[in-house]
């Protein structure tokens, strides 16, 4: 899961950050409010945590700004502020949580999966190409009627791969969306984990990941 974190004290942006990657969250930083809806709009995330008071533009702000333009992605409020005014004025202009400081992490982690979830069942039916269907909400995957038996990452890249279907995705912006800021190794990864994902789905009729030399991956599928 991607999470931009919109935090102007470093302190807490570095802590939350290393908290959330140990759980496996994969974690974009902006410290102000500008860079934050910035971010919003030129990258994917999956749940954006957003202070709100914030130099530049306040978290309702940007708040505000994604609705307008019609981005559902979820958002949760962190606040220094604790009134039922303050959380009332938070979920009306369009977030979908509120935690105030000081917070558990543990608390704040499990909200952030729950959002997620939340959010995956809201988008409708599982995704499907061809034979292959994900279920997010369920974090589960199928090649025709077989179970695939992924790893948490493998399942982040095919899902990934699936959403992207049809499209050339480079090894840049596969490690952007599926590995984190704190990971140090090279692009060489991805090839690691495609060849994986190929070993897993098999030889089956109408389910393709393709190398496209010198730009990326593609998964392809068709009825059978």
């Amino acid at each position: 899961m991607r999470v931009l974190l919109v935090e102007d004290e470093s302190p807490l942006a570095t802590a939350l950050r290393r908290t959330l990657e140990a759980e496996g969250f994969s974690v974009v930083v902006a410290d102000d409010g500008i860079d934050g809806e910035w971010q919003t709009r030129e990258q994917d995330f999956d749940v954006v945590v957003l202070d709100v008071m914030l130099p530049g533009l306040s978290g309702y702000d940007v708040c505000r700004r994604m609705r307008v333009r019609g981005d559902r992605t979820p958002v949760l409020f962190l606040t220094a502020k604790n009134g039922e005014f303050d959380e009332a004025d938070a979920l009306d202009i369009g977030g979908d949580d509120f935690m105030s400081k000081p917070f558990s992490t543990v608390v704040l982690s499990a909200r952030l999966r729950a959002l997620t979830r939340r959010a995956a069942t809201n988008d409708g039916p599982p995704l499907a190409v061809g034979p292959l269907r994900l279920d997010p909400a369920l974090q589960r995957a199928w090649c025709g009627e077989r179970e695939l038996h992924l790893t948490a990452r493998e399942l982040a890249l095919l899902t990934y791969l699936v959403h992207r279907a049809e499209h050339v995705v480079g090894k840049q912006e596969i490690l952007d969306h599926v590995w984190d800021q704190a990971f140090d190794g090279g692009p060489n990864v991805v090839e690691v984990y495609v060849g994986r994902l190929r070993r897993k789905l098999g030889p089956t009729p109408g389910i393709t990941i393709s190398t496209v030399r010198g730009l990326g991956y593609r998964l392809s599928g068709r009825r059978t």
